[in-house]
């Protein structure tokens, strides 16, 4: 059984989990499924809109695509949730990643 294949396994048993999406869509964006790599982000940040990495991850994932307008704009909203919550070490990658794009 594959890594994507046992992370898709427990995901049946607990499908909202937000650190398992979040290592779903980590896995997706590995293997190169990239759309659905993007949809799992979006779903870790439906199921906690906190969770800032998955912002981060998925800016990344949106510039080496091209995406830069729908990179700048996820990051964006990362970079606030960031605020929101403090974490000064999210906000600063997110600020230089966005800054160098």
């Amino acid at each position: 059984m594959t890594r994507k294949e046992k992370i898709e396994e427990r995901l049946r048993a607990d499908p909202d989990d937000v650190f398992l999406n979040y290592t779903y869509a980590m896995e997706l964006a590995k293997l190169e499924d990239l759309p659905a790599a993007q949809t799992a982000f979006a779903r870790t940040r439906a199921l906690d809109a906190n969770y800032v990495s998955a912002y981060f991850q998925e800016g990344q994932l949106l510039a080496g695509q091209g995406e830069v307008a729908a990179a700048r704009e996820i990051l964006q909203a990362g970079i606030v949730v960031a605020k929101k919550i403090g974490d000064s070490h999210a906000l600063g990658e997110m600020t230089d990643f966005l800054d160098n794009l």
